[in-house]
């Protein structure tokens, strides 16, 4: 079975916010601010585990996150050289035989935004979050595309665009999530530049 590159995107310039996101929850080499990782989603997803070793072999990234969940391949490569990332993803689609214009082209399947969030409600994200506690009375927003890898491009440019929180990232599975929190002009702003930032993306109809 060919491999389908459901999602491949390199973001430079980590935003702080997002790259300390990561650096809680990755399992390997941790993301810093300022860093360039490259993310990737696969099917099937077993193939994972050589598009990362041949990446490995290319170049000096490391590597912070590989997973295999129910339908995908998952990873996050990282370095504080934007060239290196770039060495990384090109030895990756050369083992392909692939380019970029082969990965899907992401959609935006929804976003919602709740001001003056419910103390219970509030309580009830806390108990999953990995990332800063919502406080209730602050503006929620939710952003959610597919294919799911998107997500994290998304998160870290609706940090460059506003004063918001990173609630939680959630960027594997059939589709991706972003919780972001702050003051309600903020959280719309942050959002706007969460969709541009996805809409953005290049790539074939899935």
């Amino acid at each position: 079975m060919a491999t389908i590159i459901r999602a491949l995107v390199q973001i430079d310039n980590l935003q702080p916010k997002f790259a300390a996101y990561n650096g809680a929850t990755v399992q390997g080499s941790i993301p810093m601010s300022g860093d360039t990782i490259l993310i990737g989603e696969f099917a099937p997803g077993n193939g994972v585990f050589t598009l990362i070793d041949r990446a490995l072999k290319a170049s000096s990234v490391e590597t912070t996150t590989q997973m295999v969940e129910r339908e995908f391949g998952f990873f996050i490569l990282r370095s504080h050289s934007n060239a290196e990332i770039s060495t990384a993803r090109d030895a990756i689609l050369a083992e392909l035989g692939q380019t970029m214009a082969d990965r899907i082209k992401p959609v935006v399947a929804s976003t919602q935004i709740i001001t003056s969030v419910e103390p219970f409600q509030a309580q009830l994200l806390n108990k999953w979050r990995k990332g800063s506690l919502l406080v209730p009375g602050q503006t929620l927003g939710i952003v959610e595309c597919a294919p799911a890898a998107y997500i994290l491009q998304a998160a870290n440019e609706a940090e460059k665009a506003a004063n918001i929180d990173i609630i939680e990232v959630r960027a594997v599975g059939r589709y991706g999530r972003l919780f972001l929190a702050g003051g309600e002009e903020d959280v719309a702003e942050a959002i706007q530049a969460a969709k541009r930032a996805i809409e953005a993306i290049d790539g074939r109809a899935e």
